[in-house]
């Protein structure tokens, strides 16, 4: 960021907001947590500059192949007419008589995200699973506009993380361009578990799930042996 910026307890100066019967305690905790909450902000621009300045990732050279909903494409053809493609490697491989809760979670936040997500960039959600199997969970969840392909060499998912050494699944997030004919892979999560904070799940930064961010507004905040589910 080239702009000069005001110093975050400058900003809080001129914040007005008071809620009915708080305490002068209250708002001087709440105006010390501003300013984070404002530093924070600007860490996050910063590094999502970093991101979109990272030099050319990867070249891919192998023609991967999936089957969609419509039948069979290639990774080219995910992307449409769009020049970044977004992938998210969905843990429901075919050894698992249900799929990962928290990929689900996440999953069924996202769906009706879709069409404004593809106004700008592609999306495919890809699994190990068989299209039927995915389809069929899709109309079981409801989900409405996820563009699903499934993965049935398991090549993709083994050179982008979607899959563990082990052959089991992984969940990952990739990125990549198309730029003058060339696909190149931009950027990945890559806050696994070695990277992970004492204490703390080895969530990304940024975070994808919504209901994270939303319980980490709460009293109760995320907690740590709590997860979504299936079904309740």
């Amino acid at each position: 960021m080239t702009e000069s910026l005001i110093p975050a307890a400058e900003l809080v100066k001129s914040n007005t907001v008071r809620f009915p019967n708080e305490s002068a305690d209250y708002r001087a905790a709440r105006n010390a947590l501003l300013i984070e909450e404002i530093e924070l902000r600007r860490h996050i621009e910063r590094v999502a500059e970093m991101r979109r300045a990272l030099p050319d990732g990867g070249a891919v050279t192998t023609n991967y192949q999936f089957i969609g909903e419509n039948g069979p494409v290639s990774l080219e053809g995910l992307f449409g007419d769009k020049q970044t493609l977004v992938t998210y490697s969905y843990m429901f491989g075919p050894q698992r008589e249900q799929p990962c809760p928290m990929c689900t979670s996440l999953l069924s936040a996202w769906d009706g995200e879709v069409p404004d997500i593809t106004q700008r960039v592609a999306l495919a959600v890809i699994a190990r699973s068989p299209i039927a199997r995915l389809t069929a969970f899709k109309r079981a969840r409801g989900w409405h506009h996820l563009p699903l392909f499934s993965d049935p060499s398991g090549d993709f998912s083994r050179d982008y993380f979607g899959m563990t050494k082990d052959g089991g699944d992984d969940a990952a997030l990739n990125i990549f361009t198309r730029r003058d004919g060339s696909i190149r892979h931009f950027w990945a999560g890559e806050m696994f578990a070695a990277t992970a904070d004492p204490g703390q799940d080895p969530r990304g930064a940024p975070d994808l799930m919504p209901i994270w961010n939303i319980l980490d507004c709460t009293p109760e905040g995320r907690g740590t042996d709590w997860y979504p589910k299936l079904n309740y």
